[in-house]
């Protein structure tokens, strides 16, 4: 970490004293009022290191639930350090020890006042200064900036070495797997049968290489899980490990050492299980686990985290959103979240934030009721074993520190979602899994809220890495959100995150909540016109709240942030249905936070918010389908279209172009057009040559590959694929 220098004639001091110097000629000096100003310095400080000031920051202490008024939060999402404000009439000596005396943190911390300033780092007190003076300001500040945290920079170092030897260990691990399945048959067995049971579970086109990377998982981070969670248990008590480590016993039953092979990395493991020790609060452990994860996938698996749309959802979003759930539920229906009978699924669990924060407004509203909800009625779906993992015992954790007693959560399923909808009745994975699946397909679920994966699928073909088909699911979303577009294009209407609307829409039946943080380009897309008219259709209210952040929309220059670091723009979105209402009216409300906002700010907005009754929303009467209609002509939809899918098809239409096509689209433009025409030829001879050897080669493969997609040589320098050439190479066509 750099060192942290400030100037008494620094624009972040004067701005502070000139807002203090407003409050006192208002005879604003409670601490709500005051501590604002002093929040803002600390932020701007924070921001120049990277770092980040979250205010109201939950702690836990010897299972009591404490709030910091703020604490500046590392890239990691460690807290470097504490901030706690007191207003004008408190004796700022006697507050100190009265927060010491419940257990707040003695390593870096920051007590204010307006008048005073009292810093304390590794249990004993370096500053006691008067605020008056702007040089003790600077002093104070720079002294708590500039602690040096051991454990703290040791992990750092360790996350940065983890992340890049990541995928150096992970191929390591790939070369020995393939070698023990040419020579060890105890682990062939062991490895088919596994496959098998995913393939039935997960995907029936899971290929081998999907499963090998899930043992890597596994073997890279069930350390971090035992020891982080001080729980040797997790491995022989869950479900899913159960059968990992089953596999990996047979993998390890010759000559492979799983100790003797991850030696190389005790130093970066003992630098992560050090910090993790270090970590009192499970509140923070959590995040730490959290950053474990997303730096795992960024350095180890790419595409994974492409294809799935890995997005850690942000912890401001999160509350938000289930403090809104709350309220809809209340005002709407008369029920609450603690309430018998009401279920709750988030179909997308990722790390299991969004039901850690269910839970706890269930302690909140009814603490009686969290072990009946915790056994019954939370239910969650991941299709990724790393994150799977890492829900379970956050969630089993979370249960455990609020009741002071362990229960297992069977509420957490390994499956796709998206599977679910395909109604077909197989074992999932292992007998215990399939139950909770079972369990879960007969609850009557009331809210479904969550982060749905995002990705609208891969660049080209050679990139190997597409989104997964449903035919009953996508069926419904052609007879939908599809059936009633008028755009040529509607190949946006497959995303996940698509998908993910049609299905919850779905899946409450006939009364509910939808809450979900995701793109939002359905709200103005052309491709998505039908979809918004069903939303209209199906359900009697729509709030969206705008979150904006699409960098592809942007003028030259102009910039924008993002909550999630994505350049697709986000919004928040509840859909509310209620059982006695036909025909359903949909009331629509949009609300949007200012583009201009860093995303610290929108974050800020959302917390001082609490909850979409905090939102002041604007009632929209759509035109047509668009619901964005600011600027729009009112004789928009009496003018003539340039063309359309009935002109298109020789229907009648009143259109000006009767005729449309792509025009001359060949998939590899890179190959076939150029200036001169010698470099084409020499081109498409190369293209032509390298195909008809990859027919060649598949033509004399003795046992023909399940899928053509790893098989096919994905260089994009050696060839261009489209799915209709892979379907050509498997026809043998030349």
């Amino acid at each position: 970490m750099s060192k942290f220098t400030l100037k008494p004639t620094s624009k972040e001091i004067k701005a502070y004293y000139a807002r203090m110097g407003e409050q006192r000629q208002l005879g604003l000096t409670v601490e709500g009022n005051v501590a604002p100003a002093f929040a803002d310095l600390l932020g701007s400080c924070a921001r120049q290191l990277g770092y980040r000031l979250n205010e109201q920051h939950p702690l836990k202490v010897n299972g009591r639930s404490l709030r910091l008024d703020g604490a500046v939060l590392t890239q990691y999402n460690l807290r470097f350090g504490a901030w706690e404000a007191k207003d004008s009439a408190d004796d700022l000596p006697t507050e100190v020890k009265k927060k010491f005396a419940v257990g707040y943190p003695k390593d870096n911390i920051l007590f204010q006042s307006p008048q005073r300033a009292i810093l304390v780092q590794d249990g004993r007190e370096v500053l006691d200064v008067a605020l008056d003076d702007p040089n003790n300001l600077v002093k104070v500040l720079e002294a708590f900036f500039n602690y040096k945290a051991p454990a703290l920079e040791e992990w750092e170092a360790a996350v940065a070495a983890f992340k890049a030897r990541v995928p150096e260990v992970a191929e390591g691990l790939k070369e020995l797997i393939e070698r023990e399945y040419k020579q060890n048959l105890s682990y062939k067995a062991a490895f088919d049968g596994l496959l098998t049971q995913c393939r039935i579970a997960i995907n029936p086109q899971l290929s081998p290489e999907a499963v090998q990377e899930m043992l890597i998982q596994h073997l890279l981070t069930e350390r971090i899980f035992r020891k982080v969670f001080d729980n040797d248990r997790f491995t022989r008590q869950n479900a899913i490990a159960q059968e990992l480590e089953k596999v990996v016993d047979a993998l390890t039953s010759k000559e492979f050492n799983r100790d003797g092979f991850m030696r190389p990395l005790d130093h970066l493991y003992g630098a992560i299980e050090k910090t993790a020790a270090d970590i009192r609060d499970y509140n923070e452990k959590q995040d730490f686990l959290n950053t474990v994860y997303e730096q795992f996938f960024q350095g180890f698996s790419v595409k994974t985290a492409d294809t799935h749309g890995i997005v850690y959802t942000p912890q401001p979003i999160v509350q938000f959103m289930v403090k809104s759930v709350e309220q809809l539920l209340q005002r709407e229906f008369g029920r609450s979240l603690a309430d018998e009978g009401v279920h709750i699924l988030d179909p997308f669990v990722g790390t299991g934030n969004f039901i850690l924060r269910v839970m706890e407004e269930i302690r909140q509203t009814k603490p009686s009721a969290l072990p009946h909800k915790y056994a019954h009625e939370l239910h969650c779906n991941e299709v990724m074993l790393l994150p799977y993992y890492i829900a379970s015992m956050n969630i089993e954790h979370a249960y455990y520190e609020a009741m002071g007693a362990y229960a297992p959560f069977k509420g957490v399923c390994f499956v796709d979602t998206f599977e679910l909808a395909e109604d077909k009745n197989m074992p999932l994975f292992v007998e215990e899994n399939t139950e909770r699946v079972q369990r879960q397909r007969q609850a009557n679920i009331t809210v479904v809220l969550g982060n749905p994966p995002y990705n609208v699928g891969q660049a080209n073909e050679n990139d190997n890495n597409k989104n997964r088909k449903y035919p009953k699911l996508d069926q419904r979303v052609r007879e939908t959100y599809a059936a009633t577009s008028k755009a040529t294009n509607r190949r946006a209407l497959f995303d996940p995150y698509v998908k993910a609307f049609r299905w919850a829409s779905d899946r409450i039946r006939d009364e509910g909540v939808v809450a979900f943080v995701s793109n939002n380009s359905f709200l103005d897309g052309i491709a998505f016109d039908g979809m918004r008219q069903s939303l209209l259709k199906e359900f009697d209210a729509v709030y969206v709240l705008d979150l904006g952040g699409n960098s592809r929309k942007t003028k030259r220059g102009e910039k924008v942030s993002n909550v999630f670091d994505i350049r697709v723009g986000v919004c928040i979105t509840f859909l509310v249905r209620k059982q006695d209402i036909m025909p359903r009216g949909g009331r629509l409300y949009y609300a949007a936070v200012p583009e201009t906002g860093s995303k610290q700010a929108k974050f800020d907005f959302l917390s001082q918010a609490v909850s979409l009754d905090g939102v002041t929303w604007q009632p929209l009467t759509p035109k047509g389908n668009v619901w964005l209609t600011e600027g729009m002509r009112d004789d928009w939809a009496t003018m003539l279209p340039l063309g359309t899918k009935d002109g298109k098809a020789g229907r009648d239409a009143q259109t000006i172009f009767g005729l449309s096509s792509l025009g001359v689209v060949t998939s590899r433009d890179v190959w076939v057009y150029n200036y001169r025409d010698d470099v084409v030829e020499e081109n498409v001879t190369r293209l032509i040559r390298n195909y008809n050897y990859e027919v060649f080669r598949y033509t004399h493969e003795k046992n023909p590959p399940a899928h053509i997609d790893s098989y096919v040589n994905n260089d994009p320098l050696f060839i261009s694929w489209t799915d209709r050439l892979k379907q050509s190479l498997v026809k043998h066509q030349t």
